[in-house]
């Protein structure tokens, strides 16, 4: 899997938002992502969230998080809007540092298996921080998606251990 390091601009999406845990996500009577997703493609979302960039991609964004990766967290299933976006859920994207996690194949099974790699990446590399406070997945094209981690920069690591 390829990693990279990216600085991201703060913006905006909005969508379908639910709030969930990963272990939830693991049992089919309680998962509530891929149903907010069946939902979102249903009712062709993408086309009717009012002030939707016109560039904007598909973005499923993890924020809210309560602790870490075994707490609550919100997801939203939404585009990039230019500004508030009436009668839908907002969450604004931080800024700042992100490792971009890219992955090709069958949705959305590539994306849960690159979710798995991501949290053998953090487990392999403790030097990589993350923030937990907004990280996104970018869907590029039928069969590809971005997923970007905020993690601490190293500036700001370096500083706190001295």
């Amino acid at each position: 899997m390829d990693v990279k390091l990216r600085t991201v601009e703060p913006f905006t999406v909005a969508g379908l938002q639910v709030r969930t845990r990963n272990a939830d996500e693991q049992q089919g009577d309680t998962a509530k992502i891929g149903p907010m997703w069946q939902q979102f493609f249903t009712e062709g979302l993408f086309e009717q969230i009012p002030a939707r960039q016109s560039e904007s991609f598909v973005y499923g964004v993890y924020s809210g998080y309560e602790s870490d990766a075994t707490g609550y967290f919100n997801v939203t299933a939404g585009v990039q809007v230019d500004a508030a976006s009436a009668g839908y859920p907002a969450v604004d994207i931080e800024g700042g540092d992100y490792l971009v996690f890219s992955a090709k194949g069958e949705m959305p099974g590539c994306v849960i298996q690159a979710w798995g790699l991501i949290w053998a990446y953090f487990a392999d590399n403790p030097q990589a921080v993350r923030r937990f406070t907004t990280d996104f997945e970018v869907y590029n094209a039928p069969d590809s998606v971005a997923i970007y981690i905020g993690v601490q920069s190293s500036d700001t690591r370096s500083s706190a251990n001295s």
